[in-house]
Formats: C-alpha cells, structure tokens, sequence
C-alpha cells in the first residue's frame, strides 16, 4: 500500500497559480475548510484561480475574500440559511470576480463530459430559456436521431485539482465520506491532482469505500478539517462561527478575521 500522506502545507503546494481548484463537499456539509485555510498561509498562495464547486460555501468565500479566485463556476453560493456568502456578493457586485453562468443541469453534463472523454454532454435543460445567450459556448444543436428536435450541447469541464474532505482514509487515499456524497466521487474521478483530507487515518476497510486511492496523489490527517461546516456524524454546523464572519465582512473586517481564523488554526 503506497503511503500517500502529507501535511496540510505540503498538499497546499500542489495548487498551483491559474490551476482550476474542484472542492469537495455540498453546501455547509463537509467542506475542506483546513485545507483552505492551509492554502491562504502559503508564502505564495497560488493566485488568479479558477474555483469549481457544485455548490460554493464558506470555504470558497475565504478564498474570494483573500483575492486568489479570479472565476467561479459553480449554481449556488451561500450559506444555507445564514445567507449569503458576503465575500462572494461583493466581488459580484464590483465585478472583481468573473462568474460563468452554470445550473446544475450544465454542470452535470460538464462533468460527465468530461469523465466519457469527449467534447460535450447532451441534455434538454436550458431549452427555452435565456440562458444560452449569457453562455455562447453552450450550443443548441439538431438531434440526429430525432428529426425536427433540438438539444442543448454542454461543453466538457476540466479541473486540475479536487480536494475532499472524507470521514476516514487510508494512508493510500482509499476514503470513506458518508451518505452525502455531493459530486465528491466524480470531481475525485476527473481530477489531474486529487487531495483527501480526513477526520481520521485508518489502516484499512471493513465497509465500501467511496473515493479510490488509485486517482488521489495526498492524504492529509485533518481532524476537525471541516469546521465551521458540519461533519455529520462527528459534529454539527458551528452556527455561531458563521454569524461571526458575515458580522465581520459587514463590518469591512474580513481581513482581521482571516487572521484571527489562522491564528487560531495555528498558521
């Protein structure tokens, strides 16, 4: 079994400036949130990214907020019912923050374009709507086995680098991450670099497994990796951290809090 383990600054490095970063987790559920915070503690945290997420949430608006992302692409971003994701919103509204217009729908088909191999992924969503004009790489195309019908072409999505945050793992990335998978399995599959951060390191599995160590290149031993997101079973939403940071960036105070986040993390 090849030992794949690495400290949080060690798998840092393997983001790199202009990379596409896929991460893990699905609205406030399992969020690499120290790996993040591991990246913003670089010397050179690796800027002008790319942020891929089925669903952006807080550690995505840690990211924003310290400048490294240049585009998002993803349907949602926020925190569930603590609101919006402040970072996020006001890159938005400033137009700092190049967002390319995604639905699940497109998503979906983007990755599974991706995962067959080929330039696109068919699909009926979007038909109808306005959508395509705020996408021009996204094409409605004749259906050649239904003559007079259309479809929507959604074009592949490519990422360099998914990071997931699992329950257990191996030392050779074989994880476990619950119920809740999200999109967690494919962003893994799809990925030229895959980094596994876990609430425990296992010597091995009584049980299926969800993320295969054949496509990661870290694992990193990250107990509490998720907080202030939840980790169901181990622990629950922090609700208090959150209200905490939207007070914060309201007050123009993202950049204290960021430090004081790392402080306490120890970086």
């Amino acid at each position: 079994m090849e030992d794949r383990i690495l400290s949080l600054e060690e798998a840092a490095r393997l983001v790199r400036p202009g990379d596409t970063l896929a991460l893990g987790g699905i609205t406030l559920y399992r969020r690499p949130v120290a790996f993040v915070r591991a990246l913003l503690a670089c010397d050179r945290p690796p800027a002008d990214l790319t942020l891929f997420c089925f669903t952006a949430s807080y550690e995505s608006d840690l990211l924003i907020g310290a400048g490294l992302v240049s585009r998002i692409r993803t349907c949602y971003a926020g925190l569930e019912v603590f609101g919006l994701a402040p970072m996020f919103t006001q890159a938005a509204n400033q137009g700092t923050l190049e967002i390319i217009e995604e639905t699940e729908a497109s998503l979906s088909f983007g990755i599974r374009a991706h995962l067959a191999g080929v330039s696109f992924m068919p699909g009926l969503g979007w038909l109808g709507t306005d959508l395509p004009r705020l996408r021009p790489d996204v094409k409605i195309i004749d259906d050649p086995y239904r003559p007079g019908e259309q479809v929507v072409a959604f074009p592949a999505i490519s990422w360099d680098v998914a990071v997931i945050h699992a329950l257990k793992a191996d030392r050779s990335g074989n994880a476990l991450l619950n119920r809740n998978l999200g999109a967690d399995v494919e962003l893994a599959l799809g990925a030229r670099r895959v980094i596994v951060t876990a609430e425990e390191i296992v010597e091995g599995f009584d049980q299926p497994i969800d993320i295969s160590g054949a496509t990661v290149s870290a694992v990193v031993h990250a107990p509490q990796g998720a907080w202030p997101t939840s980790c169901y079973p181990l622990y629950p939403v922090a609700g208090g951290e959150l209200l905490r940071y939207i007070e914060a960036c309201n007050a123009g105070e993202f950049r204290a809090y960021l430090d004081e986040l790392q402080e306490k993390a120890g970086h």
